[in-house]
C-alpha cells in the first residue's frame, strides 16, 4: 500500500512537472534544497516511472578500431520496441570505459534485469537501516548499493529504455580487447576521445555523448572531458580523481600499500578470462592471447620492486617515474580540470580515496556554478550515495544522472541547474545546499581561518601517547613531544578509506579513533560555546625533530564527542624529505599562513633531514565540511606513520630507520592547525 502511494505521487510528480514525452513544462520547476524539492520529485519520477521503450536490445562484443589498429571490445544496449528489437529512432550515447571487464558490468546488469528481483533486491537494499549497530558501515554499503552505485556501475536501463544508447567498453589490455592495459595513461585517453568520436558517428546516435561510471572510470570520464571532444557534453563521474599520485598511489610520498595489490591483481586476473562465446564460434581472437602474453601482469612487478629494493640505483625506474614530477608517467596521470568545457556533475565522499582532488575538480572547472555541480557525502568509496532517496536527503545516483543527462543530451528544462550547485553532507550535522566550496564559497558563506596552537598543556581528554591541548592563543611551551612508528592506524579512518571504505564495516575503527589515538600524539580544544562550521582545505605546521635522515608523518583533525568519542574530519600525510611546497599549487589564507601547501612528491626535490635538528613541515589535509556541536572539542592527532594507507618505498623506509620522531614546541617555530571556521567558538 506504501510503495503504491507513493509510486502514485510520484507519477503525479512526473506528468505535472517533467511530462514523459520528454517535452518540458512552460517553466522548468524550481530546485530547492538537497532534495531537490519538487523538482527532485520530478527527477525521480522520471528515473522511476514507465519509460518511453519497453525493452532493450544488446550488441554484444562490438569491435571499435582504434587509430593504432588495436580493436577494442564494446556491449552496446539499445532502447527497444516490444518485440525486442532495436529502435529507430536516433538517441543520445552514454559511454563507459571500464578496466573490470564487460562481463562484470554484465553479470550485474543480468541480476538487476530479472523481472520482479532486481527491483525487489534495490529495494530491500534501499530500506536496509543499521545505524546505531556495530556494523553499520555493512548497511551503508547495501544502501549504496540500492541508491543508484549498481546502475551507475554496470548498466542502467532505465535510461536506455529512455532513449539513450549506453556502450560499455573494455579498456585496452582488459577484458576482450586487445593491446597492454594503459592504465589512465596517454595512450588509453587517445582511445577514450576515439570511442567518443565512433559514438557520435554512429546511424543510430544523435551525435551527442555523455559519460557515466564510477572509480575508475570516472577518472576516465574526467581525462577525457579534458581532451575537449567535441561530441563530449556532458559526464557524471562518482568518486574521481584527478591526481593520482598524491591521491592514491603516494600520498604525501607514502606509497599506497593499502587496496593497490590487490586491485592490480584483480584487473590482471579477469584480464585473461577468454571470450568463451567466441571459442565456440571458431572466431578466437589471437591477437588479445598474443598482447596477453607480451604483457601478463601489469604494474604488479612496480609494487614488487617498490619494496624489493634496498636503494634508489637498483629500484625499478617506473617506480622512479611515478615519483617524479617531470616524468611523462607522472604527467599523463596529473589532470587539468581547467580545460574541461563538458557539463561536470562531481559526485564524492569526505573519506573516499580522491577526497583531496573531488572539491578541486569543481572549484577548477571554468563553467558557472548549475553549469557544474558537486555533491558530498560522508562515506568512502564503496558506499557513494548511502544517504539518498528520501525526505530531506538528495535524489539517488541514478535520478540526479538521468536529470543532468536529459538536460544536457536532450535539451529537457527539468531545473537540475538550479540544485546546489555544491550539496554537502555536514559531518557531526545534516545535508546542505552551498553556492560553493573552498576557494569558490561566496563571502557570505565564506569561513574564517585561524590558529590553533599545539600545547603540551595536558586536557584531559584522551586516552594517548601524549595528550596536549589546542590553544587559540600562542603558548610559551617548550615540550619535545615523541612519537614512534606503530600499527594502530590500522584500526584507523585512514586504513578504512585506504581500502576503499572496506574497513569502514568494522564501526568501532573507522568511526572512532581512540584506539588509533593510543599510539598519537593528540591535542584538543576546549569545548566549543556554540555550534561552529568548519568548511574548506586545512593545514598543519609542524616543528619536527628527525633520529634518522627522513620520516613519515600523518595528521588528522577530528571531532570530539563528549563521550569521547573522536571522529576523523580529514587527513593528511607527508615524508619530511618531500616537505618543499609548490608554491605554484599551494594557497594561503589572508593571514599568510598556508590553507593548502601542496609538496611535491618528486624524487628530484628530496631533502633529507639532518638527524637532532629542527624541520618545519607544512603538511596538507582535504578539505572538509562539519559541524561542531556545542561541547564538542577539536583534535589534532599526530602519528609516525600510516599503515596501510600508505608505507614509503623501501629504499625511503630504510632512511627513516623506524626510528622516533618528535614534535619540537617552540614559541619562536611554533606548532598550529590553520582551520576555517564559522561561528561563536568560545576559543
Amino acid at each position: 500500500m506504501r510503495n503504491t502511494l507513493r509510486a502514485t505521487v510520484l507519477a503525479a510528480a512526473a506528468a505535472l512537472l517533467l511530462p514523459v514525452t520528454g517535452i518540458a513544462a512552460d517553466a522548468a520547476p524550481t530546485s530547492i534544497g538537497p532534495d531537490g524539492g519538487a523538482a527532485g520529485a520530478a527527477w525521480t519520477a522520471a528515473e522511476d516511472g514507465q519509460q518511453q521503450y519497453p525493452n532493450v536490445f544488446i550488441e554484444w562484443d562490438v569491435p571499435i578500431t582504434m587509430s593504432d589498429g588495436t580493436v577494442l571490445k564494446a556491449n552496446v544496449y539499445h532502447p527497444a520496441d516490444a518485440s525486442g528489437r532495436p529502435v529507430d529512432t536516433q538517441t543520445p550515447a552514454v559511454v563507459n570505459m571500464t578496466p573490470y571487464t564487460k562481463l562484470v558490468s554484465n553479470v550485474a546488469d543480468s541480476a538487476l534485469a530479472i523481472p520482479g528481483l532486481g527491483d525487489a533486491l534495490v529495494n530491500l537494499f534501499r530500506g536496509i537501516n543499521l545505524s546505531g549497530t556495530p556494523i553499520s558501515g555493512f548497511g551503508e554499503l547495501l544502501n549504496a548499493a540500492g541508491n543508484g552505485e549498481l546502475r551507475n556501475f554496470s548498466v542502467d536501463r532505465q535510461l536506455v529504455k529512455a532513449g539513450y544508447t549506453q556502450i560499455v567498453v573494455d579498456v585496452r589490455g582488459t577484458g576482450f580487447s586487445q593491446g597492454a592495459w594503459d592504465m589512465l595513461r596517454t595512450r588509453e585517453q587517445t582511445d577514450t576521445v576515439e570511442v567518443i568520436d565512433w559514438a557520435s558517428k554512429q546511424g543510430w546516435s544523435t551525435g551527442k555523448v555523455g559519460m557515466t561510471g564510477i572509480s575508475y572510470s570516472a577518472i576516465n570520464q574526467v581525462q577525457a572531458a579534458e581532451q575537449q571532444p567535441p561530441a563530449l557534453k556532458a559526464i557524471f563521474p562518482i568518486v574521481p580523481g584527478s591526481d593520482l599520485v598524491n591521491d592514491v598511489l603516494a600520498p604525501g610520498g607514502g606509497f599506497g600499500f593499502n587496496f593497490i595489490p590487490l586491485w592490480l591483481s584483480a584487473i590482471n586476473g579477469l584480464k585473461w578470462v577468454p571470450d568463451l562465446a567466441a571459442v565456440a564460434q571458431g572466431k578466437f581472437d589471437f591477437k588479445w592471447l598474443q598482447d596477453r602474453a607480451a604483457d601478463p601482469f601489469t604494474y604488479l612487478d612496480v609494487l614488487m620492486s617498490a619494496y624489493t629494493s634496498t636503494d634508489m640505483n637498483s629500484l625499478d625506474p617506473r617506480v622512479k617515474a611515478m615519483l617524479n614530477d617531470l616524468s611523462a608517467e607522472r604527467q599523463a596521470w596529473l589532470g587539468d580540470p581547467s580545460k574541461i568545457q563538458a557539463k561536470t556533475f562531481v559526485v564524492g565522499g569526505w573519506h573516499d580515496l580522491f577526497t583531496y582532488s573531488e572539491s578541486k575538480i569543481y572549484n577548477e572547472i571554468p563553467a558557472a556554478p548549475g553549469d557544474k555541480q558537486l555533491l558530498m557525502g560522508n562515506g568512502y568509496h564503496i558506499t557513494s550515495g548511502a544517504e539518498a532517496g528520501k525526505p530531506g536527503l538528495p535524489p539517488r545516483l541514478d535520478v540526479l544522472q538521468r536529470a543532468w543527462f536529459d538536460k544536457w543530451l536532450k535539451g529537457i528544462d527539468n531545473g537540475i541547474d538550479s540544485y546546489g550547485p555544491v550539496t554537502l553532507r555536514e559531518q557531526g550535522g545534516g545535508w546542505v545546499t552551498k553556492g560553493g566550496f573552498g576557494e569558490s564559497a561566496p563571502a557570505e558563506e565564506a569561513s574564517r581561518y585561524r590558529r590553533m596552537y599545539l600545547s603540551g598543556q595536558r586536557s584531559g581528554t584522551a586516552n594517548s601517547l601524549f595528550d596536549g591541548s589546542l590553544t587559540g592563543d600562542a603558548n610559551g611551551d617548550t615540550d619535545r613531544l615523541s612519537v614512534a612508528p606503530g600499527l594502530t592506524t590500522i584500526c584507523s579512518n585512514d586504513a578504512a578509506q585506504a581500502t576503499a571504505g572496506f574497513l569502514s564495516l568494522l564501526d568501532f575503527c573507522a568511526k572512532d579513533s581512540r584506539i588509533a589515538e593510543t599510539n598519537a600524539l593528540t591535542f584538543t580544544s576546549a569545548p566549543v560555546a556554540e555550534a561552529t562550521t568548519v568548511s574548506g582545505p586545512i593545514a598543519v605546521r609542524l616543528n619536527t625533530v628527525q633520529d634518522a635522515t627522513d620520516g613519515y608523518w600523518t595528521v588528522t583533525v577530528n571531532d570530539v564527542a563528549p563521550d569521547g568519542t573522536s571522529t576523523v574530519l580529514t587527513s593528511g600525510q607527508l615524508m619530511a624529505s618531500l616537505r618543499e611546497v609548490d608554491e605554484a599549487n599551494s594557497s594561503r589564507s589572508e593571514n599568510g599562513d598556508y590553507t593548502d601547501p601542496r609538496s611535491f612528491t618528486s624524487l628530484d626535490k628530496q631533502q633529507p633531514t639532518v638527524p637532532g635538528e629542527a624541520t618545519t613541515l607544512d603538511i596538507a589535509l582535504s578539505g572538509t565540511q562539519a559541524v561542531l556541536q556545542p561541547g564538542h572539542r577539536l583534535r589534532v592527532d599526530v602519528f609516525a606513520g600510516n599503515f596501510p594507507k600508505g608505507l614509503p618505498i623501501l629504499p625511503m623506509l630504510n632512511d627513516t630507520g623506524l626510528k622516533s620522531q618528535h614534535i619540537q614546541l617552540d614559541p619562536n617555530r611554533p606548532s598550529f592547525v590553520n582551520i576555517p571556521v564559522r561561528g561563536n567558538t568560545g576559543w
